[in-house]
């Protein structure tokens, strides 16, 4: 799934890993964000395509239409690859693309004697690189002040590989060069879904155990390191 994800770099910083032609028209800024907990429903910084250029701006992480009432999933911030393309429930958004630079996300294992307690995990590229996380969703004009209606959802993919082991989902997560062209308006809606198709594999990601403050509103470089096996009750 990804209930919750860091985004900790300045935006500077991951322009600069995006390597785009594309020049940004709003929200630079070369301060840290600063963010090791973002969670569902607070806004986070989504970059996406105007036709004047790049557009970095503070989206609420959280979507759904006006007609989905309580009858729709109940999980609000992530779409499914696999429906995201064809599902008349996001037929509003699949047309307006965006990426989310993130620097890794959290996963939960339940303790097979208590599903209660559960061990957050920290997954990231094992470079250390960049993740270009897909999205889609209702983006206000870089003017505008934000509607109720704004939000973006997650894409999100079956997991493979190792990363099984601390759940069975996981974002989509592009290279740079894809990134770029799942950002241009120019790019297919039918080349943008093969593009969901061929995201990083298992292998380029690390995973390991960190600390449970995670799990609470905490935030700090804290909650990415990782934890011996006699801290597990951090």
């Amino acid at each position: 799934m990804c209930g919750r994800f860091a985004q900790y770099r300045a935006i500077s910083d991951y322009y600069a890993e995006l390597m785009s032609e594309q020049h940004v028209i709003s929200g630079w800024d070369e301060t840290p964000l600063g963010r090791y907990n973002v969670m569902p429903q607070s806004r986070a910084q989504l970059l996406h395509a105007e036709p004047g250029g790049l557009v970095f701006q503070a989206v609420r992480w959280w979507w759904e239409p006006s007609w989905a009432g309580s009858g729709g999933p109940r999980n609000k911030f992530n779409a499914r690859l696999d429906k995201v393309a064809t599902s008349p429930f996001y037929r509003a958004i699949w047309p307006h693309r965006a990426i989310i630079c993130a620097d890794g996300w959290y996963e939960w294992v339940a303790n097979p004697s208590d599903a209660k307690d559960k061990q957050p995990y920290f997954l990231r590229r094992g470079n250390g690189a960049v993740l270009f996380i897909p999205a889609v969703g209702q983006f206000p004009h870089p003017e505008d002040e934000p509607r109720d209606t704004d939000g973006f959802r997650m894409i999100t993919d079956d997991a493979a590989g190792g990363m099984r082991d601390v759940h069975d989902r996981r974002p989509v997560v592009l290279s740079a060069p894809q990134a770029r062209e799942w950002l241009d308006l120019q790019t297919s809606s039918q080349r943008a879904e093969q593009l969901l198709h061929q995201g990083l594999p298992a292998d380029m990601f690390c995973f390991y155990r960190v600390s449970k403050a995670v799990s609470h509103r905490e935030n700090g470089l804290s909650l990415i390191l990782p934890i011996k096996h006699n801290d597990l009750d951090q």
